[in-house]
């Protein structure tokens, strides 16, 4: 007890894991609340497209001598933009369009990436470095991510409601592109966020592992919001405590405890659903 004691105390005794735990807590949560509503909205190949995107972007931003951020903030909308006109505007559809666009920017990137001179090393941009992360980066982070969760949980209706059914929405009224665009804009600041984290690659499984998983567990969407926070906040400590102990990349070891957690409420809702066929009178009234 006191060894393990000693394992999970240990990493605070220096200022980066502090920082980096922080970070871990602050990303975990704002990727879990957006993640619940991109597995209701069938979003997750574009949270992929945009998560992609966002690389040439970063790029054109550090030789421009502007903050990434907001590069990487203007590709991901840029990519988000140009797939819905192509899919508006052509017969292809959605899926494939995101396809061509993410991967087309995704390429684009790394050409740029590899011509230009930079101090800045392509795995940090690819699979982050929580364990690195500054003063100044942990305070972008944790200003994007504060807008980001109260535009979500100011407007999480008219979010749930767009996602489950857009047609009613707007027969009630809503402004229903506006919530498109918007939810698109909060999508690509949570990858913004995300970055230092986990990286261009990674952050996307941190946007459907636990929204995912709370799917499987719950049935009402305020359950869904909780458990996927819960999940995404212990898997993203877990994975960061991991890698300070194992010396590896922190981004992988968040993914992996998730994908762990994943398999468990896997099993756990198959055993669910066969004992509610070996009782169904218990399950008729549960």
């Amino acid at each position: 007890m006191e060894n393990l004691y000693q394992l999970l105390s240990e990493p605070f005794a220096y200022p980066f894991m502090q920082r980096a735990i922080i970070a871990a807590i602050v990303t975990g949560v704002v990727c879990a609340v957006l993640s619940c509503y991109l597995v209701l909205k069938g979003w997750s190949l574009m949270g992929d497209a945009i998560s992609h995107a966002v690389l040439p972007g970063i790029v054109v931003a550090f030789v421009v001598g502007i903050p990434l951020a907001i590069g990487a903030f203007l590709s991901g909308i840029f990519c988000a933009v140009a797939t819905g006109y192509l899919k508006e505007n052509s017969r292809v559809k959605e899926d494939t369009v995101m396809g061509i666009v993410f991967s087309g920017m995704f390429a684009f990137g790394l050409v740029l990436f590899s011509r230009i001179d930079t101090d800045q090393h392509l795995s940090h941009i690819l699979f982050g470095n929580m364990l690195g992360i500054t003063d100044g980066e942990l305070k972008q982070t944790l200003a994007i991510a504060g807008i980001t969760l109260a535009v979500v949980l100011l407007k999480r209706k008219d979010f749930m409601l767009y996602c489950f059914d857009p047609h009613h929405a707007r027969v009630i009224g809503l402004p229903v592109k506006a919530l498109h665009y918007g939810l698109l804009c909060l999508l690509a600041m949570t990858i913004v966020a995300s970055l230092q984290a986990v990286g261009v690659i990674l952050v996307i499984a941190m946007l459907i592992a636990p929204g995912i998983i709370a799917f499987m567990l719950c049935r009402s969407f305020d359950r869904m919001l909780i458990a996927a926070t819960v999940v995404s906040v212990i898997s993203c400590v877990l994975g960061t405590l991991i890698s300070f102990h194992i010396d590896g990349a922190t981004g992988p070891c968040i993914v992996i405890v998730q994908a762990i957690f994943f398999v468990i409420a896997l099993f756990y809702s198959k055993l669910r659903t066969l004992q509610r066929h070996q009782n169904p009178l218990v399950s008729r009234k549960s």
